[in-house]
């Protein structure tokens, strides 16, 4: 089979009660990693890229490096997403060359880095809806900004993210401004705004309620009961991973991700969507290190890369297994973005109202 469009796995984690991690790709150790760690747990696969990743790869790479993923496992639904779309074009471009799903990232301006009205949110990301809808590719909104509820400042990530003072409000997504949206947009998924950030820096201390506002899923969860939430920046950043690299030459600070317990949390309210990239990028680095330091005069790049693919595995592994994605994929009736398409068209997956209590 080939990609299939994120819709299609969402609907069936929000039927079962599951997340699905969706991991950050723009190498083969990283696809390789994920797909075993997928083919050994029966887990379904989101895999996505950025602006950043598109470019570093090539688009070519890129695509073909996925759909190399597809042919190998072809029992596994694969999606291939397009990460923080910072306008129209973006997107458009992804669905031409073959992502089966986009997030149109309206809570900044097309600079990546100014927030962006209410207004323009929703304009820009209805656009993206109309378009990709009609071609069958799935959409995901972001609304509220990510950033640092303990510091009040917005990040910068690969490029994009607003750097600065931002207001809690900003910070914080409105449940009654989410019901809003997505019934003017149409969108299939929504990424929000918890005190979530990107990177390994996301808390100076093991966060609490005061710092990250997992509470706040519950509250836009049902205003949105039927809409797919997404957590942005959602590493967990394992301080295994850190110990290593501070032992093999690293110099990382102490830093504190999102427990696990708390994106279960989330993934009881709503939450169908993970995304995570820090945490295989740590465990990378922690190999290559490793492998330096045991091996100093080995010059062969596949002595950093095997054990690098093999503990972004372990990643894998337990993120799929802690979010109870796994044994879900063979369970999953493929379907293409044609298939969906149609359906985009007669509004059989148009959102759905809340029902009064």
């Amino acid at each position: 089979m080939a990609l299939v469009p994120l819709r299609l796995l969402l609907d069936h984690a929000a039927e079962n009660g599951y997340g699905i991690p969706a991991f950050n790709v723009n190498n083969l150790e990283q696809v390789q990693a994920i797909m075993e760690a997928a083919d050994e747990t029966d887990s379904p696969v989101i895999l996505q890229a950025s602006r950043g990743a598109r470019n570093y790869a090539g688009e070519i790479f890129l695509r073909h490096l996925i759909l190399a993923a597809t042919e190998t496992y072809p029992h596994i639904p694969v999606v291939m997403h397009q990460d923080h779309g910072n306008a129209p074009d973006t997107c458009y471009s992804a669905a031409i060359n073959g992502f089966t799903s986009v997030m149109m990232d309206g809570s900044l301006e097309a600079d990546a880095k100014t927030p962006a009205s209410y207004e323009y949110n929703v304009a820009v990301t209805k656009q993206v809806v109309n378009f990709a809808h009609s071609v069958g590719v799935s959409v995901e909104g972001e609304l509220g900004c990510l950033g640092s509820l303990e510091t009040g400042k917005g990040e910068a990530e690969d490029g994009h993210g607003f750097e600065g003072e931002l207001s809690k409000d900003m910070l914080l997504t409105d449940p009654a401004e989410a019901a809003d949206f997505v019934a003017k947009t149409k969108c299939d998924a929504l990424a929000i705004a918890i005190g979530t950030s990107h990177g390994a820096y996301k808390f100076t201390r093991k966060p609490t309620g005061e710092v990250l506002a997992i509470s706040r899923i519950a509250e836009i969860h049902k205003a949105i009961p039927n809409t797919h939430l997404v957590m942005h920046g959602s590493s967990s950043v394992p301080q295994e991973w850190l110990e290593m690299i501070n032992k093999h030459g690293g110099s990382i600070p102490e830093t504190y991700g999102v427990p696990v317990e708390e994106i279960q949390e989330g993934i009881r309210n709503g939450v169908r969507k993970v995304n995570i990239d820090t945490d295989n990028r740590l465990a990378f680095t922690a190999a290559v290190r490793e492998a330096a330091m045991a091996d100093p005069a080995n010059f062969d790049p596949r002595h950093f890369n095997k054990p690098a693919r093999k503990y972004m595995k372990q990643v894998c592994l337990d993120r799929y297994q802690q979010f109870w994605a796994a044994g879900n994929a063979s369970k999953i009736k493929q379907a293409s973005i044609t298939h969906y398409a149609g359906l985009y068209a007669k509004g059989a997956l148009d959102p759905k109202a809340a029902v009064a209590a």
